[in-house]
């Protein structure tokens, strides 16, 4: 089970972004968080399959309606076991 940290820069803010990865996430069946961060962006950890992981990554470049993604960044990581849902996380 691959796990990704990932980092989302653009109009990401305001557009219902983590709403929508929540939406997203939870469709591919995947483990995990999203949060904005103070500077404007949006981050992520994702787990799941290696497909569904990759297919969420794919849909972070494209975003909901509103999004204008300017860069995507995903890193592979070390799983958290601990997590058994995805959901949104307070802003950092």
């Amino acid at each position: 089970m691959p796990a990704y940290h990932v980092l989302i820069t653009g109009k990401v803010q305001g557009v219902y972004y983590r709403k929508w990865t929540v939406a997203q996430a939870k469709h591919l069946e995947l483990t995990g968080w999203v949060r904005n961060l103070k500077d404007g962006r949006v981050e992520a950890f994702i787990q799941g399959s290696e497909i569904n992981t990759k297919e969420m990554i794919a849909q972070f470049h494209r975003g909901p309606k509103h999004a204008k993604v300017n860069d995507v960044k995903a890193i592979k990581t070390d799983k958290d076991l601990t997590l058994k849902h995805f959901r949104k996380r307070d802003t950092r």
